[in-house]
């Protein structure tokens, strides 16, 4: 929904911001009524079929769509009724006991390549925010080194199952400097 309603941007990248005012104004479905299949959709925008939909077989060939067999389902919307914006280790430690923050980093060429088998680290000097990434918790290795784990929306076949883990405190791209959070509600704000 947020890439198929340009609720913030496109596959092409964005702003998280933008996604936190799309889902305090519209409220967003849950990730089972459209899978996130990292394509900006060209043909239609943000339509009924396009924010949440239910298909049957049989599966379509390749190259085809198969939207013939789907139609447009109603399902609960979820809101942001406050959000903000945090950095830094504690902060982020803290906000997590509330659930998963919104953070940017510098997306590089080797962390493209990151096999989810290590924490990682790079060192990128300044970092150049250009992704956005979830931060859904934090631990400890059994060396003793404090880590962040982070969900990440390039499939399954990245990383860790599309989860990844990154060094706390230095030499992270940037993850500690840029992040958003909200308080999510089932009701629809009254104000905008």
């Amino acid at each position: 929904m947020v890439v198929n309603c340009q609720a913030g941007g496109t596959c092409n990248g964005g702003d998280p911001a933008q996604v936190f005012e799309y889902a305090h104004k519209n409220g967003l479905v849950h990730s089972s009524c459209m899978n996130y299949i990292a394509f900006n959709e060209v043909d239609s925008m943000c339509g009924g079929i396009d924010i949440c939909r239910d298909c049957v077989g049989p599966a379509p060939a390749e190259g085809e769509t198969g939207i013939e067999n789907c139609r447009a389902v109603d399902d609960t919307r979820y809101y942001v009724d406050s959000y903000y914006g945090l950095n830094g280790a504690d902060k982020m430690k803290a906000e997590l006991q509330n659930g998963p923050i919104s953070c940017a980093i510098e997306a590089t060429e080797e962390f493209d390549a990151y096999d989810g088998k290590s924490i990682y680290q790079q060192d990128v000097g300044v970092p150049e925010l250009n992704h956005a990434i979830a931060v859904v918790g934090y631990g400890v290795s059994d060396e003793g080194q404090e880590y962040w784990i982070g969900r990440n929306s390039w499939g399954t076949y990245w990383g860790d199952w599309g989860f990844f883990y990154m060094n706390m405190y230095t030499n992270n791209l940037g993850i500690e400097t840029d992040c958003l959070a909200g308080t999510v509600t089932y009701d629809k704000p009254e104000s905008t």
